[in-house]
């Protein structure tokens, strides 16, 4: 190894890119998670939870992986704090994912009719986020490569303002799918809590690719 790469390292934007694939994938393993709710089947919920779990150590594996070959000092217009959280904020998607998986798992938890649709416009604009996020990260190599040129920082930050966009679509869903809910809370009972967590925690795997965006807009206004 030459004495640049010594100083440089490995270039951490590959297996960044590769570790937000594998959290959206994990994200969205939460659609058919949702789907098999709703027709009731605990098989295809366990297999969904299942993929999901495999995926999220996936996921888990390039983390570490990333946060130990990462270079203390790169030789890009990045700090290796910055790739760090940003890394972070992908990683809560995949975590995320999985405590919604294990919750509907162990609790055998299946849609009620009125909630179904709620629950399924909620996640698919989530992943939508969620997958916003990915391509705004499939751009870092493409901002480095043209030294934060001025017509690529434009376009990565229109890129972020959608992923804006679209998670304050995803607060209304939520905030849809919460009144729904709360108007069976009497047909519910004391299942209503674990309902409500789970629309919370839906809704933030947009908020986790929201901040993924965020964090990289700070670090270009750097």
């Amino acid at each position: 190894m030459s004495w640049i790469d010594k100083l440089v390292g490995r270039s951490p934007i590959g297996p960044m890119q590769e570790h937000i694939r594998v959290a959206v994938a994990c994200a969205s393993q939460v659609t058919p998670l949702i789907e098999a709710m709703v027709i009731g089947d605990d098989d295809a919920i366990a297999a969904a939870r299942s993929e999901i779990d495999r995926l999220e150590h996936e996921a888990d594996e390039l983390k570490h992986e990333i946060r130990s070959n990462m270079p203390r000092r790169l030789l890009l217009a990045m700090e290796r704090r910055d790739m760090l959280d940003i890394l972070d904020c992908q990683d809560s998607i995949a975590d995320t994912a999985q405590d919604i998986a294990e919750l509907v798992d162990q609790r055998r938890m299946h849609l009620p009719q009125p909630l179904a649709t709620p629950f399924q416009n909620l996640t698919s604009r989530v992943i939508a986020a969620c997958e916003q996020g990915q391509t705004i990260i499939n751009e870092l190599d493409e901002l480095v490569e043209t030294g934060f040129g001025e017509r690529e920082v434009a376009r990565i930050d229109s890129m972020i303002s959608e992923l804006g966009r679209i998670e304050t679509e995803t607060d209304v869903l939520s905030d849809q799918a919460a009144r729904a809910l709360f108007s069976m809370e009497a047909e519910l009972g004391v299942s209503t809590v674990y309902w409500h967590q789970l629309i919370l925690w839906i809704a933030d795997l947009a908020d986790y690719a929201e901040r993924v965006g965020n964090r990289l807009r700070l670090l270009i206004a750097q």
